[in-house]
Formats: C-alpha cells, sequence, structure tokens
C-alpha cells in the first residue's frame, strides 16, 4: 500500500481528525473488578490505538490508489468517473471529491485537474473540485489555529485567497443546480469571510435545498454557529439539537450534536457538564446512529464521542453498549487526549462497566469487532 492511501485512509476515518498514537504495552489500572470479558468487551491485550475504526475494505483502498496513480500519470477520466459514480448520494459524492481534493493537493500537481477543467469546461464536478482545492490551499496558509495564534502575513494572505475561492464555487453551483458540493464550499469560505447571520443563513438555504441532510455541510455550519467563529454556545446547541431531531434513518447526521459538545470540551471543558442535562438528546443520537451502516466512514469517530459523552452522562448501560460496539479500536478523540490513549480507553470502559445495572449487562459471549 502507497504512502498516500495510508494517509488518506487516516485523514477520511472522520469529519475531525485527531491524534493517531502506537499501540500502547501499558493499558493501565481499571477498576480490580473489571474483567472485560464478563461485560461483553476484548481483552486490554487487543486494543489497538492505531486507528479509530476497522481499516477500510481493501477494493476501496484499491480503488482510490488506482484513481491517485492514473492522476499523477496525468489521466484526467478515472477521477471523473469515480465521482460520478456516486450518482446523487451527495454524501459519497462529497467524500469522492474530498479524495480528489488530497490526491490534487498531495504534491505532484494538479495537472490532471487543469485538463479535465479544459476538455470538459461545463463538468460540475471538476468546477466544484477546483473551489474546493482553493479554498484547502488558502487554509493550509492560515493554519488550524486561533486568529490571534496567526502571523498577520498569513492571515492576509489566506483572506486574499477567499474571494477567488467563493467566486469558483458560485460558478461551479450554475453548471449543476442540484449539486451541493459547491454550496459545501461557500458556507465554509462564508465563515472565514465573517458573513453576516444573514447572509451565511441564504448560503445555508441553498444547500439545504439540496441536500437537507448533507453530513458535511452541518459540520461547517456548525463550525460557523460556535462561540469561536460567528456565534455563541447557545446557537452552536441549537443548531446541533435540531440536526439530531431530523436525522433520517441511516445517516450519521444525528452525531453533529457530538461535534457540538467536543467544541465546548475543545474552548472550555464544559461538554461532559452539557452532556450530563442532555441524556434524552444523547439517546436520540445514540438511536439514530444504530441505523448507520457499520462500514460508513463517519460511524468510528461517532461511537467514541457516543461512549465518552454517554460516560459523562452517566448513562453507564448505553454507554457500554457503545464500547462493546467500538471493540479494540480505540484510536480516536478523546483517549487521544491522554499520553496513553488505550489507557485511558480501557478506563473508561471499566467506568461505565462498574456503573451499568445488572439487569442491563450481558455477561455471555464476548463479541471482538475487528
Amino acid at each position: 500500500m502507497s504512502i498516500f492511501v495510508i494517509a488518506l485512509v487516516i485523514g477520511l476515518m472522520g469529519v475531525l481528525t485527531g491524534k493517531h498514537r502506537s499501540r500502547s504495552r501499558r493499558p493501565g489500572r481499571p477498576a480490580a473488578d473489571f474483567a472485560p470479558a464478563a461485560y461483553g468487551l476484548v481483552p486490554r491485550e487487543v486494543l489497538d490505538a492505531g486507528r479509530a475504526g476497522p481499516p477500510q475494505p481493501a477494493h476501496r483502498l484499491q480503488e482510490m490508489q488506482a484513481v491517485a496513480d492514473a492522476a499523477w500519470g496525468g489521466a484526467w477520466r478515472p477521477a471523473a468517473a469515480y465521482v460520478a459514480a456516486a450518482g446523487d448520494d451527495w454524501d459519497a459524492r462529497w467524500s469522492r471529491t474530498e479524495v480528489l481534493q488530497e490526491i490534487a493537493g498531495e504534491g505532484r500537481g494538479d495537472g490532471w485537474l487543469q485538463k479535465w477543467r479544459s476538455v470538459e469546461p461545463e463538468n460540475a464536478d471538476a468546477a466544484t473540485l477546483y473551489a474546493s482545492l482553493l479554498l484547502h490551499r488558502a487554509w493550509q496558509i492560515r493554519g488550524s489555529g486561533y486568529a490571534d495564534e496567526v502571523p498577520a502575513d498569513r492571515m492576509n494572505q489566506f483572506r486574499a485567497m477567499l474571494p477567488q475561492a467563493m467566486s469558483a464555487a458560485v460558478d461551479a453551483s450554475k453548471l449543476d443546480p442540484r449539486n451541493p458540493g459547491p454550496w459545501v464550499v461557500m458556507i465554509t469560505a462564508a465563515r472565514a469571510m465573517s458573513y453576516s447571520h444573514k447572509q451565511f443563513r441564504a448560503l445555508w438555504e441553498g444547500l439545504t435545498a439540496r441536500a437537507p441532510y448533507h453530513y458535511s455541510g452541518h459540520w461547517q455550519a456548525l463550525q460557523y454557529w460556535c462561540g469561536k467563529w460567528h456565534g455563541s454556545d447557545r446557537l452552536m446547541l441549537a443548531f446541533a439539537r435540531r440536526a439530531a431531531g431530523y436525522a433520517p434513518a441511516g445517516s450519521p447526521l444525528a452525531g453533529i450534536y457530538l461535534h457540538a459538545l467536543q467544541e465546548l470540551d475543545k474552548r472550555g471543558g464544559t461538554g461532559g457538564m452539557r452532556a450530563r442535562r442532555s441524556r434524552e438528546v444523547l439517546e436520540r443520537v445514540a438511536q439514530s446512529l444504530g441505523q448507520v451502516s457499520p462500514d460508513d466512514e463517519a460511524l468510528p469517530r461517532l461511537r467514541h464521542l457516543l461512549a465518552h459523552y454517554l460516560l459523562a452522562a452517566r448513562s453507564h448501560d448505553a454507554a457500554l453498549e457503545q464500547f462493546r460496539l467500538i471493540g479494540r479500536w480505540c484510536g480516536a478523540y478523546p483517549w487521544t487526549e491522554s499520553g496513553d490513549a488505550v489507557a485511558a480507553f480501557d478506563r473508561a470502559r471499566g467506568l461505565a462497566a462498574k456503573g451499568a445495572k445488572l439487569q442491563g449487562t450481558s455477561k455471555g459471549t464476548v463479541t471482538m469487532p475487528l
């Protein structure tokens, strides 16, 4: 497997990337009476902090690698076919666009994208990819720090690049009025361009008119409404609760509420306290995520967040069930924030097991998701 696919799969395991640590040989000291097998949990010895969830199927990795190799060889048609194959599954189409963005920005040049746009100037996928790439490059210059942490010259360059990305996204939206992809780029750029609430809502209506449950679109909107950008904790949580309430069956959208709690933790450590006041919402999220396909790319990291916040809310039985579903993987937030992700994960599931109600605890066969 090439370095490209390894890095890409790590990056695409979820909307939010966490830190990745190697497996620990010191799993920590959970409660002395905690025997994982008695609660349907995998043994401590197999816990793996190398990733958030199981690797993607080999055929998916091979498909992405083939597209990347063709693109770096100057052939754009496999990339075009790769995106088009998603059809009207707009979440999948956006995910594939992000894969192509990684390929174009990997360092071997985007000449293949230029050829694609030259041969098919009316192709909305190529135009959307171009707009997304412009925005991505601008954000790379800015970095991920808070505004007061970014050097003035980089911030000025970042701001100067945003109008071009916005304009490219607007142009892309005209080529295929059904496609929500350009609108995801627009709402992301709008956040960086400090659009007013009224201006942002107009773009949001444009996106949701095309894809009302777009997962990445909702994540970008959540960022706009959080306190570190142009909203507040109240506005962010209200937005996230609504998303959890109208998430359709099979969609990971309800997990947006977990990202809102994570934002609270990142900026003040209040996510756990909010979770204790949001049991009903968390139960709704758990029910919704239970209907999501096991191979959904967003699901593994969302399960880790869900287990963490259910435990914070003292919903021990529900948290324990998530730990069972997670299995051996613990390379995700919040466990990776500690010096030993395996120890942090094992301690958390031990606390869930200790607090679980006897009638809700299965002491039967151990299942080991791989």
